[in-house]
């Protein structure tokens, strides 16, 4: 086994290079102990094919070289259990072809068989769950007959029918979600693969046996009503009304840890330091949920007075990083960004909307969490919580905590798993933000970036700030709600406190990467939580109770 950096908040626990059963045992039975023994600080444990990779919040553990060495006995512990260790194995039913697999035929007539000759061959193997990743609750299966292997479709579906059964490449798998997909949907399961209403949210984990058995369309049919899932669609009569949505309005908090595992991006605010402090100004506690946008901000009226704060880019006239009082009946038009991108404004109270996986976050793509899983729009109404402190005085926070946004910052990062493939260009580019971003990754334009590497590389975790890089060359930032899983190859990654700095870029702004150390990348992030914690003490003094 080897111990790597995953950027500077997780560590990847490799157990080789080869993805075969004995392999996955051990992965399964790794993940497995150190959820058990889980060490002070870890946040999150991911196992994916032939690797386990524990995040770690670096002001909580007890050390970076203390927690490498409780792993490395871990891993000790739990290679002497593996022996013996029996797979789970989970059936799933599937209703082959027809309107229910369009692509059954074309993987037929690539495999030189009949339709029924590849179903016979699809529900004869024994799978095995390699990962989760590329949406939540969607694993990659092992095991699928060589005959049957085909090539991802030249023209990716946008929307892939939630429980289709699909082949790409040598791996078969389940859509738990209508998601965008290129794979070849050959059947159907009635399934729910992922229901964030489980206390496991994946039906599958990695290590698992899964089979296929095939059913008929009628018995399809009458299983369809598991996909329904139940929303509340009743909105409070007072709160904060939306009258107009803005940009990408979206209610985010700190993230939705402990779920990578069933392949749930961590989301939360992409500028995570502005939240913070906002929330801090108006009482709240770090983690509250706030409204998060984009270029232009939302016009809300208030139904009850409050205090509320904007952190991160500056909007139309609202000053930025100080307390407002706001009176029952006020209308607050934040307008477009005047510097920056993304706006954070906290009210205090939070926003209390439900939480779905313990966070309040919105991940549109899986409509997880926030209002409905979706950006808001007009009309909504969005509940505030109690208000149980109240601001006394006039005042302002030092400047000097704050990040240094700029439209060309130069952004700190640790180098990436294949950094020394592509040589030392990266470093002295200057790199534009273009349009095609989203909270997924940010895309940059620059000098291209070849890979001295030709060799296939296996999917591996990633996290917020990992910078990947496509064929084309050109650089991509992992965001808040990137995948929890990717194949491409990784050249650096942000690190925590400079993430910030990469948010509230706007297309066409201009920024440079400089390498440092992971024990300075710590220590950075060590301080930010330092400045943090003196203006958390700083900030009670300023508020008494209701």
């Amino acid at each position: 086994m080897t111990l790597s950096p995953l950027g500077d908040s997780a560590i990847v626990l490799a157990l080789g290079e080869v993805v075969d059963d004995a392999v996955l045992a051990r992965v399964a039975t790794l993940a497995a102990e150190i959820e058990r023994h889980r060490p002070k600080g870890v946040t999150d444990v991911v196992p994916a094919f032939a690797s386990v990779t524990v995040f770690y919040d670096i002001a909580r553990v007890a050390g970076f070289a203390e927690l490498c060495a409780e792993l490395e006995a871990l891993a000790t512990r739990a290679d002497a259990a593996v022996v013996g260790a029996e797979p789970r194995l989970v059936e799933i039913p599937v209703c082959y072809g027809g309107e229910f697999g369009p692509d059954l035929e074309n993987v037929a007539a690539h495999a030189g068989l009949t339709c029924e000759e590849v179903v016979a061959l699809h529900r004869g193997a024994d799978y095995r769950v390699q990962a989760i990743g590329f949406s939540p609750g969607f694993a990659y299966l092992g095991g699928l007959p060589e005959k049957i292997h085909a090539p991802r479709r030249a023209t990716p579906r946008t929307k892939v029918p939630i429980g289709s059964v699909g082949i790409g490449g040598s791996q078969t798998g389940v859509y738990p979600l209508a998601t965008p997909g290129g794979w070849n949907l050959i059947g159907r399961t009635p399934r729910r693969m992922f229901d964030p209403a489980r206390a496991t949210p994946a039906l599958l984990r990695a290590g698992d046996r899964v089979t296929f058995h095939p059913i008929e369309p009628a018995e399809f049919e009458s299983a369809a009503p598991e996909f329904q899932l139940e929303r509340d669609p009743a909105q409070p009569a007072s709160g904060l009304e939306v009258l107009r949505a803005g940009m990408a309005t979206l209610v985010q908090d700190r993230g939705r840890t402990g779920h990578r595992a069933s392949g749930v991006p961590l989301s939360g605010a992409m500028d995570p330091f502005a939240l913070r402090v906002a929330n801090l100004l108006v009482g709240n506690a770090e983690d509250a949920a706030a409204l998060e946008f984009a270029l232009v901000g939302p016009d809300l009226r208030f139904a009850c007075d409050t205090i509320v704060a904007l952190g991160g880019a500056l909007f139309g006239q609202l000053p930025t990083w100080k307390p407002m009082r706001i009176f029952a009946g006020t209308t607050l038009k934040l307008r477009a960004a005047r510097r920056g991108c993304r706006g954070y404004l906290a009210i205090a109270g939070g926003i209390d909307l439900p939480p779905v996986l313990g966070s309040r976050s919105t991940y549109t793509r899986a409509a997880l969490g926030g209002c409905e899983g979706r950006a808001l729009r007009e009309g909504d109404v969005l509940p505030v919580g109690e208000v149980v402190r109240e601001l006394v005085g006039h005042w302002y926070i030092d400047p000097r905590i704050l990040p240094e946004y700029s439209a060309a910052p130069v952004v700190r990062v640790v180098p990436g798993a294949q950094a020394a493939e592509f040589g030392g260009a990266f470093f002295s580019a200057r790199y534009e933000l273009t349009t095609q971003g989203d909270r997924m990754g940010l895309r940059l334009r620059g000098p291209e970036l070849r890979r001295a590497g030709s060799g296939d590389l296996v999917s591996a975790t990633v996290v917020p700030g990992t910078i990947q890089v496509p064929p084309d060359g050109q650089p991509i930032v992992l965001m808040a709600d990137a995948q929890t899983i990717g194949g491409y190859p990784q050249i650096a990654h942000v690190i925590a406190a400079d993430l910030p700095l990469v948010a509230q870029l706007r297309p066409g702004d201009a920024v440079r990467f400089r390498a440092v150390t992971l024990a300075e990348a710590h220590q950075l992030a060590l301080t930010r939580e330092h400045a943090l914690a003196m203006l958390r003490e700083g900030v009670a003094q300023k508020f008494r109770p209701t």
